[in-house]
């Protein structure tokens, strides 16, 4: 058996603090914690992350880039379900990353980088948004005039980036947790899409109440 290469260390701590953060939230998470996790010294992870700063700005570049992608894959969306996927596959990425909207506020009050770059990931999930929206119009599974596509845009976006902060309010002691994954990106998925069901295409409209119906199915 060939004898897997040990991971760099730098890696191994943005791994660590990832999940930390996302576990206890990253105003309960200091540096010490993520060290002792890791069983290496203080001065180790200093060398690699001066601050506690650096490892969410290293976390949440990782993140930024990943959604750019994600979202880079809105002009695919022709119908009701690529969009299931595609916002399925959005909430899986921000739960991947969850201790961002879990702890936004304070982030963007504490951390000048993370709150000049959200406003980039506003931007480029509006944008996403109006690309599905327009290539759905386009084929004909969803009507939906210009009047109409601006504010059922801002309220995907609302509803993209605070949904986790509601789930962690209504259930803070297991929202967040792993066992709640599929169900809260489920729930997640659902509530978005369902904004549009006063536009969509009859059998697109029957076709989204039976991807809810057999999904929610799946995790109750």
């Amino acid at each position: 058996m060939v004898k897997k290469a040990p991971r760099r260390t730098a890696e191994r701590i943005l791994e660590v603090a990832l999940e930390l953060f996302n576990r206890f939230g990253e105003p309960n998470v200091s540096t010490t914690l993520i060290s002792a996790e890791l069983r290496i010294s203080p001065g180790n992870l200093y060398y690699h992350y001066p601050a506690k700063d650096a490892l969410i700005n290293a976390l949440f570049d990782r993140y930024e880039q990943a959604l750019h992608e994600l979202l880079g894959a809105s002009d695919s969306v022709h119908n009701v379900e690529d969009a299931w996927f595609f916002m399925h596959t959005l909430f899986e990425l921000i739960w991947q990353h969850r201790f961002l909207y879990r702890d936004l506020n304070d982030l963007l009050s504490n951390n000048r980088h993370v709150e000049t770059r959200f406003q980039a990931v506003l931007e480029h999930k509006t944008r996403a948004i109006h690309t599905l929206l327009d290539g759905m119009t386009h084929t004909g599974a969803l009507q939906m005039d210009a009047r109409e596509r601006e504010p059922t845009t801002t309220s995907m976006v609302v509803l993209l980036t605070y949904w986790l902060s509601f789930e962690y309010v209504r259930a803070p002691r297991r929202a967040l947790e792993p066992g709640s994954a599929q169900a809260a990106q489920l729930r997640g998925a659902h509530q978005v899409l369902s904004l549009l069901m006063p536009y969509l295409q009859s059998s697109q409209r029957t076709h989204l109440v039976g991807l809810i119906h057999t999904y929610h199915g799946h995790t109750a």
